[in-house]
């Protein structure tokens, strides 16, 4: 991590994950091709995909880049090279965050490790066909780590509504913007984390949970922000794979600069305001439910608020950040777009108003990468 300016601003730098559905070509039914996707990117495209928990599932990674233009760049490609091994495996490829058709069941990946998953938390495990967009921004030490943290939380329910993208299960309308946070938080870790006095503090609280054997090993800390486990950084879960790039960018500049002003917070001595993990916890569920376009509990205020609002509250308090690293012209092409087109969830339900399968797929294709801009340019 670099000091930017002389004004204290941080420049970190940010890596993000993305997980994929992979789905019959006509129905949209998950099928388990995984291994075979896997093998054509490795092989033709030389990009190295990864299996997840199900054999429906591929996460790729982007490098560890240097600002928000440089992850849009690596998505846009990766997205492409996943979308064309999929054909060539004879499936697609689609972002999305639950099943929006078919058995919301997978089946289990053949690795040790899933294996002894599966073994420990049965059908939750099998029933974990979800995915996510995680983003690892860089930070200078494990102590920071867990005071940045507290610091992120309290905009845990904003960041989760801004990808909001799993609206349809079983070819039905769940009422909620995101159906797989709710699946998501069936597991024992997993929603908001606690406030933390101390890397210390953190330490026992896992130390506890895996002791329980409500989680295996550190790596299954779920919580929708946590220090990474293996990487010098500090990781946000919370939100859902975005349907389009351009949602992925946006949520990806947002975090970033929240914890790049909560580095600077941090060493000034500002103390993050210790919000109860109940309190965010209604307010997560609320996001989720909701979506960008509905209200949800303002955990500074108490008071119940549109959730755009409170997305513009964090752009304010974030632009003197966008405007030193560079990130600025990302975060209103996003907006924009948003306010355009709606979130995930409203594009998904348009999609599929008539109940025609084509439409959706075709909207959520991991390689309908470029969004058009919206007529009006006007910067937000």
């Amino acid at each position: 991590m670099e000091k930017a300016s002389a004004n204290g601003v941080w420049c970190p730098t940010v890596g993000v994950e993305e997980e994929f559905l992979l789905v019959d070509a006509v129905t949209g039914v998950p099928v388990n091709r995984a291994d075979e996707v896997v093998a054509v990117a490795r092989e033709q495209f030389g990009l190295e995909v990864d299996h997840e928990l199900t054999g429906a599932q591929v996460e790729i990674n982007t490098s560890v880049c240097s600002d928000v233009a440089q992850v849009r760049r690596e998505l846009v490609e990766t997205r492409r090279a996943v979308a064309q091994a999929a054909r060539s495996a004879g499936c697609r490829a689609i972002a999305v965050g639950a099943p929006p058709l078919g058995d919301a069941t997978g089946e289990i990946t053949d690795s040790l490790r899933y294996r002894r998953i599966a073994r420990e938390f049965g059908a939750l495990a099998e029933q974990q066909l979800i995915c996510g967009c995680h983003v690892h921004v860089a930070v200078p030490d494990r102590e920071i780590a867990v005071q940045v943290c507290n610091h992120v939380r309290p905009w845990l329910p904003v960041l989760s509504a801004v990808t909001a993208n799993s609206p349809l299960s079983g070819g039905e309308d769940t009422g909620f913007a995101s159906w797989r946070s709710t699946v998501w938080s069936r597991w024992p870790v997993s929603g908001p984390p606690p406030f933390f006095t101390s890397w210390q503090h953190y330490e026992e609280v896992c130390d506890t949970m895996i002791a329980a054997r409500t989680a295996l090993d550190r790596a299954m800390v779920y919580w929708d922000v946590r220090p990474a486990t293996e990487l010098p950084t500090v990781e946000v879960r919370i939100a859902d794979v975005a349907v389009s790039v351009d949602d992925a960018v946006l949520f990806a500049a947002l975090v970033r600069a929240l914890v790049a002003q909560a580095v600077v917070d941090v060493e000034r001595g500002v103390q993050a305001e210790p919000i109860p993990q109940e309190t965010l916890r209604q307010a997560c569920w609320g996001a989720a439910n909701e979506g960008l376009r509905g209200s949800t509990l303002d955990v500074s205020s108490g008071e119940l608020r549109p959730i755009r609002q409170q997305l513009d509250d964090l752009v304010r308090r974030l632009t003197p950040v966008f405007e030193v690293n560079g990130d600025l012209p990302a975060v209103q092409r996003g907006l924009r777009l948003l306010d355009d087109d709606g979130g995930g969830a409203d594009r998904q339900r348009h999609a599929f108003r008539g109940g025609e399968v084509e439409p959706l797929l075709s909207l959520l294709d991991v390689d309908s990468a470029d969004r058009i801009e919206p007529r009006d340019t006007a910067a937000c």
